[in-house]
């Protein structure tokens, strides 16, 4: 994943897409949006992106199956997802939003600083991720190349 990863942000309804870009514009990283599950699975599966906001209720394709979805796909199943909800607390929301890995489950009205330090958080830890995951490749490519004719390739090398 680049370093410009994006932030996808999902929800149907446009005034809580411009609240919840405000909130995360000063974080400074690079914002897209969906408004709808569709849309969302069809903009993950382009690549790049490095985190996702979700609204859990959307019509047609819920955020619960945006989540189920992502976590079948290898290239998906490790970006961390906030789901957003605004119907209060729910016992059973919360164990199934948990069970298919999502990072955290936040309640609207939600509270900016609280967002994006939790966005802040979890973007930049996967970034991490990532980062070492590519790391390993390279270094397991170089020790799998085979040596180069003329070049002794031995201890204190």
């Amino acid at each position: 994943m680049p370093p410009d990863a994006k932030i996808l942000i999902v929800d149907d309804h446009e005034e809580t897409l411009y609240a919840l870009e405000s909130a995360l514009a000063p974080l400074g990283y690079h914002l897209t949006r969906a408004t709808s599950g569709d849309d969302a699975l069809k903009e993950v599966l382009r690549g790049h992106v490095g985190l996702l906001l979700l609204d859990v209720r959307m019509p047609g394709v819920s955020g619960l199956d945006v989540v189920r979805y992502m976590r079948g796909v290898e290239q998906t199943q490790l970006i961390p997802i906030i789901l957003v909800t605004g119907f209060g607390p729910d016992a059973e929301l919360t164990a199934t939003a948990y069970r298919l890995g999502v990072a955290d489950l936040v309640m609207k009205p939600i509270d900016p600083w609280a967002l994006r330090t939790k966005v802040r958080y979890l973007y930049d830890a996967h970034q991490r991720y990532r980062s070492l995951e590519r790391e390993v490749r390279e270094l397991r490519a170089l020790v799998k190349e085979p040596p180069r004719a003329g070049r002794y390739v031995g201890p204190g090398t």
